[in-house]
Order: C-alpha cells, then structure tokens, then sequence
C-alpha cells in the first residue's frame, strides 16, 4: 500500500499544487546530511528545498523532498571587518535585520530578498549594486561524491551573474550546510541603482534599508497573498554591437553597461515594451506593475506556467532578437527540467 502524498503548496512560494512521497524536515547539519546520505542512490534523486522561492513546481514530485532548516549565526570580528558564519536554514532577510540590529553594514542592499541563506551562493543572489560574491568568504557544504564536508573560498565558487559552480560542475553533487561573510567595518554606500540614487552620498544602512524595502515591496507583490517566486526573467548581457543595434531601433532602452564593454539590459523594459503586462497564460499573469513577476491568480497549473515562461521568451525574441533566461528552477516529476 502506497504511502499518503504530501502536499508541497505551503513549500513553494508560487503556491502550486504538488505533492511528494516523503518528506524530511532537517533541523541540524548532521539530519541534512544523514538524509542525503539515505536518499542519493535512490532511482530519483533527492529534492533539497529551502525557502521555495526560487522554484517552480511543474507536478508531483516523485521522489523525497528535503527541507533544510538548520539555524544558527556566529559573529567574529577583527579590527577592519565584521565575520558571520551563518547556517543554511536561516532566512536570508532575517540575516540582513540580524545585521542592522547589531549595526553591521554590508547586506542593506540586499533586503527583502526571499529564501534561504544556503539559496544564496547557488544563485549568487543580487539586488541595488550588490551580489553575494560581494560579501562571501566561504562555503560549506557536503559532497555528495567524497562524503565529506568541502569549504570553498569565495574565488574557488566561481561566482557570475545569477551563476556559480553550484550550478555548474557541483549541480545536484553538493548539499550547502552554511556560508561566511565578510563585512567591512567601514563600506562606502552603494547606492548606484534606482531610488538609491536619491539618497545622500553618507545615508546610513537602515536609510538604504529602508528605501530597498519600500521599493520591493511597491514592485513585487507579497507572495502569501499572490503567489510569486520574484524576478523570473535575467537581465541579458548583449555584446556592445547588439546594444548599438537595440539602442539604434529603441533609443529609450534601458541598459547598465558593464566593465568587460557588454551592457546588462533591463528584462522588465523588454518585457513591458512587448506589451505583455497583465498578459494571462491560464492562471498565470505577468504582473501589471512589475513584469519581471509572473503570478498565480490561484489556480495555477505547471502547464500554465510553462505557457507562460515560453510564451514571453518567444515574444522578447521576436521583438528584439534577445532570448531571455528564467531565473527560478523549474521541476518535474523526477528533477530539474530545462524550459
């Protein structure tokens, strides 16, 4: 007799229906580890979950989910940086709070993102002029190959815009426990990006806290009560002849140019100018005020979201000739599928 599917709609901030067999909540580095110890040579490999909000659920899950919720934050310091070594489970906005509590600068940039701190290094997280890579000094995690606990030097992660070597050659072959951080003492403000801009060039990190606040939550509806998983969509990085071309037909093109000569070009202007905002794909919505955000109106099917992620891509390229990249990860049945 087979065992009662467990419901994952409270696991993933989309809110899509999907179910598994069994469920492992991991509390401590050594239930995380003995969980994937006990599942890696099953015919579907493990599926590890922090906070859900970088993940789209296509169906029901055929194999065992693993929830990481190890706690626990360590302050160091030395005379010129402050030193956290900061456990998976912990909710990465809770650890920028954590810093403004203590008066810690560094992570204000980078509030309100949602998930999980071991999330971060994989998707090399970043927001207003700030990335991960910016304030890493290691991670910890546990190979699943060597079985042993490896630490990485922020260099050996190989970290790139929404990329690093979790996503690469360790993809599905590590399992993160914690990270460290390096926070210098005395930072200069960033405050290069958007409303940021608007502040004085001495604001303090609760005043930068504060505006990146405001502003997330005016752009990304708050996924308890519409279902999201954030930005679903990179920003390209075209080549300097692509950008002359694009910004000869659309003067008004929104574009960040980078030190390599390439230019970072705003999704959400691509996908605004394509006129796909408040567009529907079944339950799927691209999101009125903010297009980077695809929602679930309620009922949401993997079916839809996929109409969805395709459909918009198609749309941007045959308008401007730019693919774009879905940020989230996107899961069937028996793992990570490519959309």
């Amino acid at each position: 007799m087979s065992q009662p599917a467990i419901s994952l709609n409270s696991f993933n901030t989309f809110a899509l229906a999907a179910n598994c067999q069994q469920l492992i909540i991991a509390k401590t580095r050594a239930e995380l580890i003995a969980a994937c110890r006990q599942h890696q040579h099953d015919d579907v490999p493990p599926l590890v979950l922090g906070g859900g909000s970088n993940i789209l659920l296509l169906e029901d899950f055929e194999g065992t989910v693993i929830k990481v919720e190890n706690h626990g934050i360590k302050l160091q310091q030395t005379e010129s940086s402050y030193l956290l070594a900061v456990e998976a489970g912990e909710t990465w906005h809770e650890l920028v709070c954590y810093c403004l509590r203590y008066q810690i600068p560094g992570l204000e940039n980078l509030a309100l993102i949602p998930g999980t701190v071991g999330a971060a290094p994989i998707q090399n997280i970043g927001a207003y002029g700030v990335e991960f890579a910016d304030v890493c000094d290691w991670v910890e995690y546990f190979d699943m190959a060597k079985q042993q606990v490896i630490r990485l030097s922020a260099a050996q992660c190989q970290f790139g815009y929404r990329d690093s070597v979790f996503k690469q050659q360790l993809l599905d072959k590590a399992l993160i426990l914690g990270v460290g951080l390096r926070l210098p003492k005395h930072p200069q403000p960033k405050l290069s990006y958007g409303p940021l801009q608007q502040l004085p060039a001495d604001a303090s990190s609760q005043m930068i806290f504060d505006c990146v606040c405001a502003t997330r939550r005016e752009k990304i509806p708050d996924p308890t009560r519409l279902g999201n998983v954030g930005s679903c969509f990179k920003n390209p990085i075209i080549a300097a002849d692509e950008y002359a071309r694009l910004l000869g037909e659309f003067p008004e093109i929104v574009g960040y140019p980078l030190a390599t000569g390439e230019t970072k070009i705003a999704a959400a202007w691509l996908i605004d100018k394509a006129g796909l905002k408040g567009a529907c794909y079944g339950d799927v919505m691209v999101h009125p005020g903010q297009p980077l955000v695809l929602v679930n109106r309620g009922n949401a099917s993997g079916q839809d979201v996929v109409l969805a992620l395709q459909s918009v891509r198609s749309k941007v390229y045959q308008i401007f000739g730019i693919t774009l990249e879905p940020e989230p990860r996107t899961y069937a049945a028996t793992g990570e599928k490519r959309i």
